[in-house]
């Protein structure tokens, strides 16, 4: 029973933390100088490209169909096994007619959900994808890139809805293969301690291989720099804590969770009684079950960018509400569903014994049903809230620098290579939920033994009297009025809505040279300096436009000058610039622009490679594989190279510097190649 138990609590771990980090635990256990690659001695695999996703892939839908697998499992009538064998029938063949089959259905339903959720996530590929191109990824760079195309994006998204409508005619077809028992008889199976043992030791094989992976996030953050200074530190765990921006993010985290579970729980328990205890029209029922098949087939990224075009330029943009509503229907289906059986497994005859009472529809709603459906009600508000603070498909292109949350936060400081507050913040997130998660399960696991103790001697009513009525009303009262003062801020920025907001793509020593200047001149406080890659945003301000959150920007003059000739954005400034040069009204110089290659000394050493003395050299054979250069489709960054190229040999000659099999990656990856 704890050996299960544990299997179970490992088999869904990875769902408390976001698939971003996964990417991320994999570079830091597989890397050249990854943790497991050095305890193993070697690297087993190249982590940038098809190795990498897969492994993250694998991770990321390993809950979803263990949950799945097992919830089916549960329901399986272990007499008919019984019978199986008494009958004549060989294990393998028993196993076949009386698990396997009725599980025909789940299986497929796994597999859909697993290949559906790989062909959908973005956050595995944006940290390890390198050159393997994803649909997910192009749908970003198309958006984001270092050359908008939105026509383009808006074509990738519509892509990546066929899917979707192939998802929902599969998932149609293998509901006939769902066997269901009319009761679900209690038997004791014959124990197998050869089975058993083979079986448990690889699943705690498999667990164990799984959690390793993520051991990093329990380390990283605790060393001094990884992997040349391993002494033990508590420095970045302060300075996240220190660092008011970082923990504003926590705290928009814990508030976009809280209402989206909040508003969801509502939504799905409202649409669960229309649809299970009640008498609705045939046409009301399935518009209800076809948006909950939608919605679970929807992709996160494509939900998101619909609300960015949808309600661009309203007084939605840049709120917690947009971040909310765009949650509550991504994650509506599976609590619908979850609500929905539940609600019909209540006897269908409270309401008309209620009602032969005195009782109004209502009441009865308020007074038994809701009582009784208390335990599922808690998880479906779980289940919100977890997925709430984990997602970043869905909100990636919705959060602003006021509405910044940690699944966002952590895609940006991906960009400057702190890996080791994305580390503090993953692991500030998986203690959250975990202790989230427990306490939502203690509450709920209490509430279904009491509705039990009550029930023990056959099925009844619960009512709950008029007095302890009175007083949750008066208790209700109280919590809806400070909700709905809580939840005024939702449509605005929240307590940021006063703060001026600077988007900035800086490295990050010119970054503290800006913020110490506001500070040292009375600005300390008033201002969010929000940082973003140079393609990001630049994205960001050619979708925008006028309606961009921010009220100053630093940025590349190349796209400044492109977003002013396209939607005349920017004001002229109107102090002394004391520029050494003339330029435009609307903007002047803060930074000289620096390239720079960075050269692996100690993987130079490990190959026996000679010192490339200028960027030629590096067009050398030996060199192979070796090299690494941001993809130029979704960063800026690789133009610095080119413009190197073309400063150093003319742009005649550096057309024909051959760079052997370059390693396209993403941001942030560059220090592990």
């Amino acid at each position: 029973m704890c050996l299960a138990k544990f299997l179970g609590a490992a088999a869904v771990l990875p769902m408390f933390l976001p698939t971003i980090t996964y990417g991320f635990a994999i570079i830091y256990s597989f890397g050249r100088e990854g943790l497991l690659t050095r305890l193993l001695g070697r690297q087993l695999f190249p982590i940038y490209g098809f190795s990498g996703l897969l492994l993250g892939y694998v991770i990321y839908t390993l809950p979803v169909c263990y949950v799945l697998l097992s919830n089916a499992m549960a329901y399986i009538d272990k007499k008919f096994i019984t019978v199986s064998r008494l009958m004549g029938d060989g294990p393998l063949a028993a196993f076949r007619i009386t698990v396997l089959q009725p599980m025909l259905g789940t299986l497929g339903a796994s597999f859909v959900q697993a290949f559906f959720l790989s062909f959908t996530d973005f956050g595995i590929p944006a940290s390890v994808g390198g050159e393997f191109e994803v649909i997910a990824s192009v749908l970003y760079d198309q958006m984001l890139g270092s050359i908008p195309n939105f026509h383009n994006g808006a074509v990738v998204s519509m892509t990546m809805l066929i899917p979707s409508v192939i998802s929902i005619a599969l998932l149609r077809w293998l509901d006939k293969y769902s066997i269901r028992y009319s009761r679900i008889a209690p038997a004791e199976l014959k124990r197998s301690p050869a089975r058993d043992i083979i079986f448990g030791v690889l699943s705690v094989f498999i667990c164990l291989s799984v959690l390793s992976v993520f051991a990093v996030i329990f380390v990283i953050p605790f060393l001094e720099d990884w992997p040349y200074q391993t002494q033990f530190t508590l420095e970045h765990v302060f300075s996240v804590f220190q660092d008011t921006e970082l923990s504003n993010v926590y705290l928009n985290s814990l508030y976009v969770a809280f209402y989206t579970a909040l508003f969801g729980t509502l939504l799905v328990y409202g649409s669960a009684l229309v649809t299970a205890r009640s008498r609705p029209g045939r046409a009301m029922k399935q518009f209800v079950e076809s948006v909950a098949l939608i919605t679970n087939t929807i992709p996160g990224m494509v939900l998101g960018l619909s609300f960015l075009f949808a309600f661009s330029g309203t007084s939605l943009q840049g709120t917690f509400l947009i971040m909310v509503i765009c949650n509550v229907i991504h994650y509506y289906s599976t609590p619908y569903l979850m609500m929905k059986e539940s609600l019909a497994k209540l006897n269908a005859s409270w309401e008309t014994t209620a009602m032969l009472m005195g009782d109004s529809w209502l009441k009865t709603i308020l007074r038994v049903i809701t009582p009784n459906a208390l335990p599922t009600i808690i998880q479906v508000f779980s289940y919100y809230f977890i997925n709430a603070l984990v997602t970043v498909s869905a909100v990636i292109f919705l959060a602003g620098a006021r509405t910044m949350v940690i699944t966002t936060k952590i895609k940006q400081l991906q960009y400057y290579n702190q890996f080791h507050e994305i580390f503090v913040l993953s692991l500030l997130l998986l203690l959250t939920n975990l202790t989230a998660k427990g306490f939502f399960t203690w509450i709920s696991s209490r509430k279904a033994r009491t509705a039990d103790s009550k029930n023990t001697d056959g099925e009844k009513m619960v009512s709950v009297p008029g007095s302890i009525q009175t007083v949750r009303k008066l208790l209700g009262a109280v919590l809806a009025a400070v909700l709905l003062i809580c939840a005024v801020s939702l449509g605005s920025g929240g307590r940021n809505s006063e703060l001026v907001v600077i988007y900035s793509n800086a490295d990050d020593e010119a970054v503290t040279a800006i913020r110490k200047t506001l500070d040292e001149n009375g600005y300390q406080g008033q201002y969010i300096l929000q940082t973003f890659g140079t393609s990001e945003l630049g994205g960001k301000l050619l979708a925008e436009g006028k309606n961009l959150e921010a009220d100053l920007i630093t940025m590349s003059t190349f796209y400044i000058d492109s977003a002013q000739e396209s939607q005349q954005m920017f004001k002229d400034l109107d102090f002394d610039l004391h520029t050494l040069e003339t330029f435009p009204s609307y903007c002047a110089p803060i930074t000289a622009q620096e390239g720079a290659i960075i050269v692996n000394t100690k993987v130079l050493e490990d190959e026996g490679l000679p010192m490339p003395e200028s960027i030629k050299d590096l067009a050398d054979p030996c060199y192979k594989n070796m090299v690494s250069v941001t993809d130029i489709s979704s960063s800026s960054t690789a133009w610095l190279l080119l413009q190197a190229l073309i400063a150093a040999y003319g742009e005649e000659e550096a057309q024909n510097i051959p760079l052997p099999d370059r390693i396209h990656c993403g941001p942030g990856q560059r220090n592990q190649a």
